[in-house]
């Protein structure tokens, strides 16, 4: 679907806002707040917030949400890039810095969850785009959505690499006391140097882990989805072992390795990073990914085993319904996280008994 009214950039009407999408209903906003400089939300009033997955898709849920398109974690490999170029925009720098914002998304869900022909059937959110990215610091819709999934007892599951996800916490704990919740954090490597230019926009690995031992210490298990495993860059074995060691220092309850994968969009955008940053890997890359957007199955079969071995000497696996792993001493004290997005220091709380670990990927 594409939105003939878009903009990129606001428009002279009033100073930061204009009319942007769906005729008077929309606005498009600029801030000079730092965090947000440089970025353009396009407020949309969405006609539909459940999606259905097409039948042919290899992920393994039928339906999400995704209250934004865009997303300033600014992954380089990220396959839903070429969903920007829908709406007319750009798949590089335009999808890290031109944020969709489907403003009534929590109002327009408790609408749908109530339906006749809604049957309470399994919602997985941060799918295509992150869904704790920077805009959700400022908009907050993630807390309307949780809240009416936990009022309709409805299951559903988060996958994320944003800290933010902790300011939620009484919202997760609830959830889980009345419907099956799952959450996965994904953290594909522990190199802190290759994060920096292929996750700019993402908190560090470290701080993606503390979030797995927050969540535990909280009573809601997590796991991790050690994702993507980079060919060349992220997973020589001393590499794979020691994300796979950190992962089960922070408690996570299981890990699922998936290597990179490349779709239209996506590649292109990576193929113009890894020319900058590793020109020297460029052939290898042109080989390896010459059948497709996904590694060869020899790869993507080497990488499951090498990590599941490794899995299984630090003791992860599927853990018991509520209650969440511990393995080794806590890297540092658990976090809270204030409406800014901003993590801090603060002392661990009781376990939540009704929590429950689903397996999103």
């Amino acid at each position: 679907m594409r939105w003939d009214d878009l903009s990129e950039t606001p428009g002279d009407e009033k100073p930061g806002t204009t009319r942007a999408l769906f005729g008077a209903s929309a606005v498009t906003r600029t801030f000079e707040t730092p965090g947000f400089r440089g970025m353009t939300f396009h407020e949309v009033r969405a006609r539909s917030l459940i999606n259905k997955v097409p039948g042919a898709s290899r992920m393994p849920f039928e339906w999400t949400v995704n209250p934004y398109r865009g997303c300033s974690h600014a992954c380089v490999y990220c396959f839903a890039r070429r969903t920007h170029s829908y709406l007319d925009l750009d798949t590089g720098e335009g999808f890290d810095s031109q944020i969709v914002v489907k403003v009534n998304a929590p109002e327009l869900l408790r609408k749908e969850l109530s339906a006749p022909r809604w049957r309470g059937q399994h919602i997985a959110m941060g799918t295509n785009v992150d869904c704790y990215q920077r805009a959700e610091g400022r908009y907050g819709l993630m807390r309307g959505i949780l809240t009416a999934l936990r009022d309709h007892a409805n299951p559903f599951s988060v996958l994320t690499k944003g800290t933010l996800i902790l300011r939620d916490l009484d919202l997760l704990r609830s959830a889980a006391a009345v419907t099956d919740i799952g959450i996965s954090v994904s953290v594909g490597f522990t190199d802190e140097q290759l994060w920096r230019t292929v996750e700019p926009g993402t908190p560090a690995p470290q701080r993606r882990l503390d979030v797995v031992r927050t969540l535990a210490d909280h009573g809601i298990p997590c796991g991790v989805l050690m994702a993507p495993v980079i060919p060349f860059l992220s997973d020589s074995p001393a590499q794979l072992r020691e994300t796979v060691r950190a992962i089960a220092a922070a408690g996570a309850t299981s890990v699922t390795p998936l290597a990179l994968h490349l779709r239209p969009g996506a590649r292109e955008w990576f193929a113009r990073w890894l020319s900058l940053h590793h020109p020297h890997l460029v052939r290898h890359y042109q080989a390896l990914y010459a059948d497709g957007a996904y590694a060869p199955r020899w790869y993507q079969r080497r990488i499951t085993r090498q990590v599941h071995e490794l899995a299984a000497e630090y003791g992860l696996g599927p853990a018991a319904p509520g209650a969440a792993r511990r393995t080794g001493p806590a890297a540092r004290p658990p976090l809270s996280v204030h409406d800014d997005g901003e993590a801090e220091d603060e002392p661990g709380q009781e376990q939540h008994p009704c929590a429950t670990q689903l397996t999103l990927l």
